[in-house]
């Protein structure tokens, strides 16, 4: 009687709850399509629309030297006339020109910030094209990071970071407006001076 019961209850709770088998191939599918991370996942980006950090290092430096010298002379003698010329006297010009010129010029930028790019094409070798903007205000003072390039996807790092020194055909802006930023431009008098002179 009382192993009838237990038999009984077995199959009633056993029809109200469905027992379904997962399989591990299709959370390996979801996760490679976006829709779930498991505990390895691999979080670096390799589709259009996904994300990748940026850390921009960049140092530039640029050293031009010239240096140019000459020099001439020359001389010029005319001997005393004789005979019917005799009243000519004995003539002498020298001359002499000498030019020294030399020229350095340096420049040197650095650019230090981290900041997020979309991947907005994945081109036929398997890179991906990048572009990012970020944009940063303080007291009115606006700095703008403006970057496009190219980055091969085994360059992104398990972090999914990038240093901007493995993006290729790197262009990184940056601009800034406001009361600082108008202070740096000369005034309107010392522009039409400039192009006068």
């Amino acid at each position: 009687m009382v192993a009838g019961l237990v038999l009984a209850a077995a199959l009633v709770w056993g029809s109200a709850t469905e027992v379904a088998a997962e399989s591990l191939w299709a959370k390996a599918q979801e996760t490679q399509a976006g829709f779930a991370g498991g505990l390895y996942a691999d979080a670096r980006a390799r589709r259009v629309g996904d994300l990748v950090t940026i850390i921009i290092v960049e140092r530039a430096e640029a050293t031009s030297a010239a240096s140019t010298g000459s020099e001439r002379e020359g001389s010029l003698k005319i001997g005393p006339g004789q005979g019917l010329l005799d009243f000519i006297p004995l003539l002498g010009a020298a001359g002499g020109s000498s030019f020294d010129g030399s020229g350095r010029t340096v420049r040197s930028g650095s650019v230090k910030a981290q900041m997020t790019a979309r991947v907005v094409e994945v081109l036929p070798g398997g890179a991906l094209r990048l572009e990012g903007r970020q944009t940063i205000v303080i007291n009115a003072e606006q700095q703008e990071i403006v970057l496009t390039g190219i980055v091969r996807p085994e360059d992104i790092s398990r972090e999914n970071t990038v240093l901007s020194t493995y993006v290729a055909d790197a262009q990184i802006v940056v601009r800034g407006t406001g009361a600082l930023g108008a202070q740096q431009k000369p005034g309107i008098l010392t522009r039409i001076f400039d192009w006068l002179f």
